[in-house]
């Protein structure tokens, strides 16, 4: 195909940018014909009359760019004729055609959320890096984040979102939601997720977070007790809770509780990696607030989200392909 001048004078350019970095990053870790094959049978296909549907790999990495750099749908419209980064990530030349515009990329986020697909995005990734060895399974670190939503009422229902919530952490209110994860316990990758309202403790949704084959569960202090909760009797697995932080706080110089300081900045140091993902959503892609009312249409993004973050971190770990994105 031949090449635009903007594409020339883009390619030739000496400095890269850090927007370039990441995206050609992104571009090298990205399974895309296993996501397009995934999402293949629910994408309209055309052939009657009017005009046929834009590509799915395009939309896939419209929507992929939009997520990595928390823009709305207008604003990744905005984004593709301000950036050639970006234009060249999902495969515009301008000189011959229009950006898909805000109502086509609304289409086919809904699409995504009708039938389920961002988790199958989610379930995509973490397949192609457990085929790279990325992910071992032997342990699963706990953990939740909260993703605050607007408490204002000043808007067209005048009400707040009902499925989001207050709680209390620490000396501080904060209305919105959690993000709730289980992360491999090696590498820090999110294996499981599941979205609820603020209040809802963290310990009631261990459950949900392991896959069954870990022989170790890490978590802080809001697990205490989850290994006596009846949903979680048939978990096999070797529980590594941290204490209380009043009970740590009073332990003393004798031998026996140095032992237990020690234990305790060891599971620390192993609960830690279950804080990356969150570093990558919440400051990478820039995901504080939520986007959307409900917490389904919250769900269906962080899939998507944290999906996205596994790959990122993943970049770290897979040496074959530094080559590939630091050119």
């Amino acid at each position: 195909m031949q090449r635009s001048f903007s594409d020339l004078e883009f390619s030739g350019k000496k400095k890269v940018t850090r927007r370039e970095r990441f995206l050609n990053g992104l571009e090298a870790v990205v399974p895309w014909a296993a996501l397009v094959a995934e999402l293949d049978t629910h994408y309209p296909k055309g052939g009657g009359r009017g005009r046929p549907p834009i590509g799915l790999e395009r939309m896939l990495r419209m929507y992929i760019a939009q997520q990595c750099f928390g823009l709305s749908d207008e604003g990744i419209e905005d984004a593709i004729y301000d950036s050639q980064a970006i234009r060249q990530f999902v495969g515009i030349d301008l000189a011959r055609e229009d950006a898909p515009d805000a109502t086509t990329l609304l289409k086919f986020r809904r699409l995504l959320e009708r039938h389920g697909l961002t988790r199958s995005i989610f379930e995509v990734i973490n397949a192609h890096l457990a085929a790279q060895g990325l992910i071992l399974r032997e342990g699963t670190i706990v953990d939740a984040t909260l993703i605050a939503a607007p408490p204002s009422t000043k808007n067209r229902k005048r009400a707040r979102d009902p499925e989001m919530h207050q709680t209390k952490k620490g000396n501080q209110y904060h209305f919105g939601m959690k993000a709730h994860v289980g992360a491999d316990a090696h590498t820090g990758l999110v294996h499981a997720l599941k979205a609820t309202a603020a209040n809802i403790a963290d310990v009631t949704q261990t459950h949900h977070l392991l896959h069954g084959d870990e022989t170790d569960v890490f978590g802080d202090s809001g697990y205490q007790g989850a290994d006596k909760r009846p949903e979680n009797q048939n978990a096999h697995v070797d529980w590594h809770i941290a204490m209380k932080r009043g009970r740590r706080r009073a332990l003393t110089s004798g031998a026996l509780d140095r032992l237990r300081e020690a234990t305790e900045k060891a599971k620390a140091k192993i609960r830690a990696r279950g804080e990356h993902a969150f570093h990558v959503v919440k400051n990478l892609f820039g995901h504080r607030k939520v986007r959307y009312r409900g917490l389904a249409k919250n769900e269906a993004q962080l899939f998507s989200l944290f999906g996205l973050a596994n790959l990122v971190l993943a970049q770290r770990r897979m040496p074959a392909l530094r080559g590939r994105v630091a050119s």
